[in-house]
């Protein structure tokens, strides 16, 4: 077989594993939610806040009906884990429509039972078709505190809320204005942007958007990535310039297909070290 042949064969070859690949991605992998219980340790905690927990989501992107029933999936595995607060990290929708509202609304419901222990912030596609103050609407009726740039102190923590930097409406000055003395969470849709926050100011950040990768192959290879979520895409990072935790999230952008890259609850604990 001449050298021409074998480009043929083993480009067919590959063109087959990666049709493969979307296919188990989209019919199995994508719908296989985990729940992720992951101990992070920080420097200088409370020893009041030893064992705080968690129960972090992002990215649900909903819109068909999968990702509806994804998402109330992963909604009621983070209940049942019974953590103190749920921290929401952006992109509940991939694009507004009319019908966007009352499917967040019908979603989210059962978060009533968190009697308000329950913080979010919009991520990049929050903007799209529509504006992140649609939110604020829903999550007002179900006790969800939403925060743009702004600071909310509640259960001895001050959970710091910045607004998405890929839709150029993040201000982390404003967001730290006349914050408490409390620990500081910050909650950030964009995890590369980490480095914007000012050194000691936060115990710990939190964000979704880089979907982990969504596809992950053998030698690190992936070849999706996101806007400011290529950095830090997935887990704990302790070493940053403020500690940060990253979910892979529960829905998906592009192809509608995982590999090597579930779907994730996160329950965090926190440790006083």
């Amino acid at each position: 077989m001449n050298n021409k042949k074998l480009l043929a064969v083993a480009a067919t070859g590959i063109s087959a594993l990666g049709s493969a690949a979307l296919i188990y991605g989209a019919l199995v992998e994508s719908k296989r939610l985990v729940v992720d219980r992951i101990d992070v340790p920080l420097e200088g905690l409370p020893s009041r806040l030893d064992g705080y927990r968690i129960a972090v989501l992002a990215d649900f992107h909903i819109g068909h009906r999968w990702s509806i029933d994804l998402a109330q999936q992963a909604i009621d595995l983070a209940l049942d884990e019974s953590p103190d607060m749920v921290a929401l990290v952006g992109d509940y929708v991939s694009y507004w429509d009319t019908s966007s509202p009352a499917k967040l609304g019908e979603i989210l419901e059962p978060l009533l039972m968190m009697n308000g222990n329950v913080v979010a912030v919009p991520g990049n596609h929050d903007y799209r078709k529509g504006s992140p103050e649609i939110l604020r609407i829903i999550f007002d009726e179900l006790n969800i505190k939403l925060l743009r740039n702004e600071n909310w102190t509640h259960d001895g923590i001050c959970w710091v809320g910045i607004d998405s930097y890929n839709a150029d409406h993040a201000n982390v000055a404003k967001a730290f204005l006349n914050a408490s003395e409390e620990p500081k969470i910050v909650l950030w849709h964009e995890p590369d942007l980490v480095d914007q926050i000012p050194e000691g100011e936060a115990h710990l950040q939190i964000s979704g958007h880089s979907h982990g990768g969504q596809f992950r192959f053998p030698y690190k290879l992936t070849p999706m990535t996101s806007r400011n979520g290529d950095k830090y895409r997935d887990g704990f990072y302790p070493d940053a310039s403020t500690p940060i935790f990253v979910t892979r999230g529960v829905g998906t952008t592009g192809p509608p297909s995982r590999f090597l890259c579930p779907p994730q609850v996160a329950i965090l604990t926190l440790k006083a070290v």
